[in-house]
């Protein structure tokens, strides 16, 4: 028979074990990680904070920022975008160094379409301030008729863009080949929504169309996990980071598979 001491050790055991799982990868709410940086009006909290509302008008578009800055890691979000006509419009979820012509910078650019037509999702990758590397793809669902995951994955082998956790693009360290890599400036997470129908939607010829707005995008399960900075200063070196692990230093065979498919 178990002593009073076995079941106490038990019922401690259990307790750690459901913190640990509540602080790892867990959803927060908005004001938890992130700030308001550009026309607060015009972000609207839900469900306690649990999601947040942006919206675009001709009066503004509008943005947040993570409060603060991190080197290596994985951030995801679930968005959904604007529905309709939102030709000329821009969603952008991104990580950037905020160091002007010496940026690092990671970004998901989502272009609005006139009805009907798909949604293209815009990546790019700047490393000591030199882009131009964008791609394109069409996402193969309705991005606006309900959420979507999009995340981020920045270790020291490579950034992978996922949506729905299948890969869309990656970029490698190939550093031994004189070509640059994001791996020493620390950066923060973005979003915003705004007006760019200069570039935006079949470069420039559809127009944003301002008798359908006000625009509405929806954000919710907020979740970065990294090595904040300022933080410990090993933490960004430190092998047994979840995301330095063996499983993910390259794409597995399933994902390699649906990369290769959506490519």
């Amino acid at each position: 028979m178990a002593s009073l001491d076995q079941y106490s050790g038990l019922i401690l055991s259990c307790v750690l074990a459901l913190l640990s799982c509540t602080v790892i990868g867990r959803p927060a709410t908005f004001l938890q990680d992130f700030r308001i940086t550009w026309a607060d009006s015009h972000i609207r909290q839900l469900d306690g904070g649990r999601a947040i509302q942006l919206v675009l008008d001709q009066s503004s578009g509008c943005g947040f920022a993570s409060k603060y800055q991190y080197l290596f890691g994985r951030v995801s979000m679930k968005i959904k975008l604007v529905p309709g006509d939102s030709a000329g419009t821009v969603t952008a979820f991104y990580m950037n160094s905020d160091t002007d012509t010496v940026r690092d910078e990671l970004d998901f650019e989502f272009l609005g379409n006139r009805s009907g037509q798909p949604y293209t999702v815009q990546t790019n990758v700047y490393a000591h301030g030199k882009g131009d590397r964008e791609q394109r793809i069409n996402l193969w669902f309705d991005p606006a008729a309900e959420f979507h995951t999009y995340s981020i994955l920045w270790n020291h082998h490579h950034v992978v863009f996922y949506v729905d956790e299948v890969p869309i693009r990656v970029y490698k360290n190939n550093e031994a080949r004189g070509i640059p890599f994001p791996k020493f400036q620390p950066m923060g997470v973005y979003s915003t929504l705004w007006e760019a129908d200069d570039w935006a939607t079949r470069g420039g010829l559809e127009k944003i169309d301002w008798s359908k707005a006000p625009f509405y995008a929806y954000y919710k399960d907020f979740d970065i996990e990294g090595c904040p900075v300022p933080g410990p200063a090993y933490c960004a070196s430190n092998p047994s980071n979840w995301w330095e692990g063996a499983a993910y230093q390259q794409l597995n065979p399933e994902e390699a598979k649906r990369y290769k498919w959506c490519g």
